[in-house]
């Protein structure tokens, strides 16, 4: 039976929520998603405070910095490093007026398996776009699909060329909805 992998997105339709701002550190420097969505270790000096954007409903999932980095609660850092240490890095942080721990995850597998042809659509950059730093990568994936069979012992990873997308396995989204881990939203890729 083949492997499920499905894409972990922020469910921002539930009423009432917290959205969270970009991550900075005790000096005031943004981390954001140019440090943590590249698929590899971050080096981070002292503690991290995530601003909250808009005050709301605490979940215990959430995209921040207009939804490229998870921070989780606790309780889900906690089932992330038993399950996929290998997949994680998990990084303390504050967030304003929030008495409980709460964590940044640093997805640390880039794996390259976006399926094009079982994809609804992918775009590459081209040279006639005037970007050649961006030449040949995804310049646009919809209706995404992975080929399983590429993914290795990966359990939490971002796709190579599309690193927006978080995929976890369906080990870890039974994990997630076994605890009631809220703010989760999971699509079949």
């Amino acid at each position: 039976m083949a492997k499920r992998y499905f894409d972990l997105s922020d469910d921002v339709h539930i009423a009432g929520r917290w959205h969270l701002g970009m991550p900075i550190n005790a000096v005031g420097q943004d981390h954001g998603a140019w440090l943590f969505m590249r698929g590899d270790p971050a080096q981070v000096q002292g503690r991290l405070r995530v601003p909250l954007y808009r005050l709301g409903k605490t979940l215990d999932f959430s995209l921040a910095d207009a939804g490229a980095i998870p921070v989780v609660h606790a309780k889900v850092a906690s089932l992330l490093k038993e399950l996929a240490p290998e997949d994680v890095q998990l990084f303390p942080v504050e967030i304003d007026g929030q008495p409980d721990h709460f964590c940044l995850v640093n997805v640390t597998r880039l794996v390259r398996c976006i399926d094009d042809e079982a994809s609804e659509e992918v775009e590459y950059w081209t040279p006639e776009d005037g970007r050649p730093e961006k030449t040949g990568k995804y310049r646009a994936v919809a209706g995404m699909r992975i080929d399983p069979s590429k993914v290795g012992d990966a359990k939490i990873f971002r796709p190579w060329g599309w690193t927006i997308a978080l995929i976890v396995s369906e080990e870890v989204k039974e994990a997630l909805e076994h605890i009631g881990a809220t703010g989760t939203k999971f699509k079949e890729v």
